[in-house]
């Protein structure tokens, strides 16, 4: 009778080890997973329509950590509208910070973005992101 229970497990032993593998496979990859999605991406503000001349872009950053976009102002540049609009055009989030600030807005969605930051002269800079699911 031992001879026997000996030969039945070591018959499930491959399943059972083969199980366990593929278990530890798919939570690594997971944890692979939502290690990139939490890495800050940057999000580089380029110049839309500038009147003044005078380039603030430098002076505003964005940074994207998941479905959290922060965009901020390191000097005082006046009371700045912030946009963010998907790319078919609906608008997620309009609002005017008083810089110098930051600011954090989620994205509920994933998709392609664009964040549009326009000053009291009418200047304007955007930059555009993704957001992965």
């Amino acid at each position: 009778m031992n001879s026997l229970n000996i030969a039945s497990m070591s018959k499930l032993k491959l399943p059972i080890l083969l199980v366990m593998l593929s278990l530890s496979v798919v939570i690594c990859h997971a944890k692979c997973i939502c290690s990139l999605q939490s890495e800050h991406v940057p999000i580089i503000v380029k110049a839309g329509t500038q009147h003044s001349g005078n380039d603030r872009s430098v002076s505003m950053s964005a940074n994207l950590n998941g479905h959290n976009l922060t965009v901020s102002f390191s000097q005082n540049i006046g009371e700045v509208s912030v946009e963010i609009t998907s790319l078919s055009v609906t608008t997620l989030y309009d609002v005017s910070v008083q810089t110098p600030t930051a600011q954090q807005f989620y994205i509920p969605n994933a998709g392609s973005y664009v964040v549009t930051f326009t000053l009291q002269n009418g200047d304007e800079y955007y930059g555009e992101f993704e957001v992965l699911k």
